[in-house]
């Protein structure tokens, strides 16, 4: 590790280490998001693996008919249903997920009307449609997390470049594009969201696009003021002078600097798209219905405050993620920090 990273970069690895909260956040955050990207593996209604007479299966990743197993129809064999388990037992074995319940898998079978309180066939519960409540807790917290991974870099990526191009030429062109963000900031962001998300059905990528439009300004100060006070400085008069491109001079000697006080500023960004999903789920503008959500188990938790279980799940859930991304921003933030960090 010495001989692939700078001394500084190691010493400031130390520093973030040094910083208890933050290094047990990042690694908690890190175990939680990895497993949920095995969301499939871990919660499903189908089994990972079924060995049936001398054959094996992979329902996860091919639809196999009831005929496969000796069933009476054409359709996708229900491996829940006791008829079909009976069938695949007398000629082999399943292997099942931890829960056998999907996002979107009704438990038919409730000991009292939905939503249902936590048993041992569903730890947490079930929503008032019957859904088990934490399959739908790990798929909404992956696409939460993706979503907001995806809307930061892309829109960490435009504020650079833009945020850059003010700093680097200042002058009339900092001016106009000056003007331009400040009407453009100034709009209602969450009113004009739910404005255009009544227009169509919202989906993943409509949604990540619409919120795009404005995530890009959250970093447009910071990057335009590193330009700024990096522009008149020697190394860049001297690379100028040497023949320099403008694109070379702005991404090969200053963006690396300006990207010291960005990194710091992106567990922040990454909070905040997060939260605007949440709230736009929570009040039924966000992700198509019945897809997995946590601003939807919110909604959830308050309509149906007879199941506490629902609003303690999904609060708990948003807080200590929100929490999480806090903490490791704060290590961040002082592992870059040039005066706690001295080399």
């Amino acid at each position: 590790m010495k001989g692939t990273f700078s001394p500084l970069t190691l010493k400031r690895w130390q520093h973030f280490q040094a910083n208890r909260r933050a290094f047990w956040s990042l690694w908690i955050f890190l175990v939680v998001f990895i497993s949920s990207l095995f969301a499939e593996f871990i919660a499903n209604d189908k089994p990972l693996l079924i060995v049936y007479d001398k054959q094996i299966y992979l329902p996860i990743f091919r639809f196999y008919p009831e005929r496969t197993f000796e069933g009476d129809f054409e359709t996708e064999a229900d491996y829940k249903d006791p008829y079909i388990q009976e069938k695949i037992n007398a000629k082999g074995w399943m292997i099942w997920p931890l829960i056998r319940y999907k996002y979107d898998t009704v438990n038919y079978d409730l000991p009292t009307p939905a939503p249902s309180r936590p048993t041992s066939e569903n730890l947490l519960g079930t929503d008032d449609q019957g859904r088990d409540v934490l399959a739908r807790l790990i798929y909404g917290f992956r696409i939460s997390v993706l979503f907001g991974l995806i809307l930061t870099i892309i829109s960490s990526i435009i504020g650079v470049i833009v945020g850059g191009f003010q700093g680097y030429f200042g002058g009339a062109v900092d001016l106009i594009c000056q003007r331009l963000i400040e009407v453009w900031s100034g709009l209602p962001v969450l009113y004009l969201l739910i404005i255009m998300g009544s227009f169509v059905e919202p989906n993943f990528w409509w949604l990540l696009g619409l919120m795009l439009l404005f995530s890009w300004m959250s970093l447009i100060s910071l990057v335009r003021a590193e330009f700024l006070r990096a522009r008149n400085f020697d190394y860049v008069k001297a690379a100028r002078a040497l023949g320099g491109s403008t694109f070379h001079i702005m991404f090969r000697h200053i963006l690396p600097n300006a990207m010291v006080a960005t990194l710091t500023y992106l567990p922040f960004v990454l909070n905040g798209a997060i939260t605007t999903l949440t709230s736009l789920d929570f009040l039924g503008f966000g992700l198509p219905p019945g897809s997995p959500s946590l601003g939807e188990m919110l909604a959830q938790g308050k309509n149906n405050l007879h199941a506490p279980w629902l609003g303690i799940t999904s609060f708990l859930c948003v807080a200590s993620m929100l929490a999480l991304l806090v903490l490791i921003g704060e290590g961040v933030r002082d592992a870059f920090d040039p005066r706690k960090v001295k080399f």
